[in-house]
Parts: structure tokens; C-alpha cells; sequence
């Protein structure tokens, strides 16, 4: 399941791209959508774009509070 903090939306890709990403996600152990992420912030990396980096996700059962 998606993340709350991720933003969501549709991609339409070659089927030929996406066995592609598929076996480039598989060789690195990521998810496409992992993959994909990478990808895009190494192409904005290169043209000199910065992101910034999001706060992890959150893991681990909550604080108990009392």
C-alpha cells in the first residue's frame, strides 16, 4: 500500500519499458515503483535539479502512551 505521504497517479508505459524497468528493479532488489524513483532522481541529479529528501516512513509499532 502506498504511502500517505506519497503522491499517487497513473502511468502509462511501453510494455517493452516496463519489462525493462522490471528486470533493472529485479537486479538492484527493489519494486518498480522503487526503480522508478531512482531513476527519476538520478536523470533530475544529472540536470542539475535537486530534490530534497522526504522524511522516512515511520516503522515499528507505535509509542504506547500512557
Amino acid at each position: 500500500m502506498a504511502s500517505p505521504t506519497k503522491k499517487s497517479f497513473a502511468l502509462r508505459l511501453d510494455p517493452a519499458l516496463f519489462k525493462a524497468l522490471e528486470r533493472a528493479a529485479a537486479s538492484d532488489f527493489r519494486s518498480v515503483n522503487a526503480e522508478v524513483e531512482v531513476l527519476l532522481r538520478e536523470a533530475l541529479a544529472k540536470r542539475g535539479i535537486k530534490v530534497e529528501a522526504s522524511e522516512p516512513a515511520k516503522r515499528g509499532r507505535p509509542v504506547k502512551e500512557d
